[in-house]
């Protein structure tokens, strides 16, 4: 037996499969609106107000309105629904006014990744919004998986790690300093990605990919991914699952049973 994808459209509750908006929507037509993705305990929203949090920044920063209380009403109702299943639930707002609120299945990801890089150059006006205009996302891992890895790394122009398309990288020195592209090179502040940067001692900085391709160890961190090690980038091989790897799975894991207690 497994989860039933329910979703709710402005309150109204069906099965994701014939759940409905109407056709003349921004949301639609120009890929104009937000989203958050949030990671399911046994039907429990793990850092739901962080997520709704952002959700209203990135609208702010495009100029759309939220009814946040409302949304919030319809996700009770629709995990009261939904029942104890560990899933995703995506929320997402269009310029024509819908709320959206539905249950996913978790994507298997797998236990490592290996990864290959992408020129990306960061929309200005967009960064740091998790906006619905999600193309260039999803065309840079295609290009990723096309060059042979599982998922792509986006890197500037001029060099410098960014992160993955839905993901925050991490990775390990030589001599064991754990780093992360800072939020200020264009990359999104990602929750999952603060809760590791709380636990952690993390050096937060500008890197170049060849820093990024000596270290010893390196992960993926996201709502979905959670902690998962990296294999390769490009043709250099790395040890997966290192030691802070396993620090940084432990601090996840324990910021997740603290939330949800």
């Amino acid at each position: 037996m497994s989860a039933t994808e329910l979703a709710s459209v402005d309150g109204t509750i069906t099965a994701t499969r014939v759940a409905t908006i109407p056709l003349a929507d921004d949301g639609l037509y120009r890929g104009d609106g937000v989203f958050e993705v949030i990671r399911l305990y046994a039907g429990r929203p793990y850092a739901l107000s962080e997520h709704l949090d952002r959700l209203e920044l990135s609208a702010g920063a495009i100029e759309l309105p939220v009814e946040r209380e409302p949304l919030e009403r319809e996700i009770a109702a629709l995990l009261e629904q939904f029942g104890d299943w560990d899933a995703q639930l995506r929320l997402v707002v269009t310029r024509g006014g819908r709320r959206i609120a539905a249950t996913e299945v978790l994507p298997d990801k797998g236990g490592t990744v290996a990864l290959a890089t992408v020129t990306y150059a960061p929309t200005i006006i967009l960064t740091g919004v998790k906006s619905l205009s999600y193309g260039a996302n999803m065309q840079a891992t295609r290009l990723g998986q096309a060059r042979g890895g599982a998922e792509a790394l986006l890197v500037r122009p001029d060099g410098t790690v960014l992160e993955a398309p839905t993901s925050t990288i991490f990775w390990a020195t030589d001599g064991g300093g754990l780093r992360t592209p800072a939020v200020e090179v264009g990359i999104l502040d990602s929750i999952t990605r603060r809760r590791i940067v709380e636990a952690l001692e993390v050096e937060e900085g500008t890197y170049s990919l060849e820093e990024l391709l000596g270290a010893s160890e390196a992960f993926l961190a996201s709502t979905v991914r959670e902690v998962q090690p990296i294999t390769r980038v490009d043709e250099t091989e790395l040890a997966p699952g290192g030691p802070r790897t396993a620090e940084a799975r432990e601090a996840f894991d324990a910021a997740v049973a603290e939330a949800l207690g």
